[in-house]
């Protein structure tokens, strides 16, 4: 059976998924998610879906009462820093689409409006800290090296919806045949 993940034409596109390959060594993407919310000639960038922290919205935000969402890890890069999708923009002005009815950012202080209204239902909000980013090429050179599986069905559903536990699993069995096989492989090949 070829274990090849992609075909030498695949073309990231914002609102994809990369599932990483399963025994990728890096701590930083083992068995992650990463929704992609830009790629380009500058490089690209995205968001781990499937990291969740133990720190709250409140941990990092003095002022922003009652916000009790979990953080994710949204990756290595600069993890000082606050992002957010949602599929709220109905309430929330000037995010970039990533998708039909799915965000990136938007008007923060609007959504701390929002929050301190008690107005938020967090289901609807991924909040990150750090970001994962690629350079000029460096994707593609991953995605030559099989370090990444590309899923273009994504929806809603799979970035609010679906336990982030279970997450890498659930996208490869969706994309059934070798992926369903590969969606079984132990985290620990010498405990099979």
């Amino acid at each position: 059976m070829d274990f090849s993940y992609n075909s030498k034409e695949v073309k990231v596109e914002r609102g994809d998924l990369l599932i990483s390959e399963p025994f990728l060594p890096d701590p930083n993407f083992s068995r992650t998610v990463v929704l992609m919310c830009e790629h380009g000639e500058a490089g690209s960038f995205g968001f781990v879906l499937n990291k969740p922290s133990l720190i709250k919205g409140s941990d990092v935000l003095e002022d922003a009462d009652p916000f009790d969402a979990h953080l994710y890890v949204g990756g290595p890069v600069q993890q000082d820093t606050l992002h957010f999708v949602h599929r709220r923009v109905d309430i929330i002005e000037g995010g970039e689409p990533i998708m039909e009815g799915l965000n990136w950012g938007g008007n923060f202080e609007q959504l701390l409006a929002h929050i301190r209204s008690g107005g938020v239902d967090f289901t609807n909000f991924k909040f990150f800290i750090g970001y994962s980013g690629w350079e000029e090429g460096q994707l593609e050179e991953e995605l030559q090296q099989n370090t990444w599986i590309v899923y273009k069905g994504t929806t809603a559903e799979d970035i609010f919806d679906t336990d982030p536990d279970v997450l890498w699993k659930r996208v490869l069995e969706k994309m059934g045949g070798k992926y369903r096989v590969i969606s079984n492989y132990p985290t620990d090949p010498r405990l099979n």
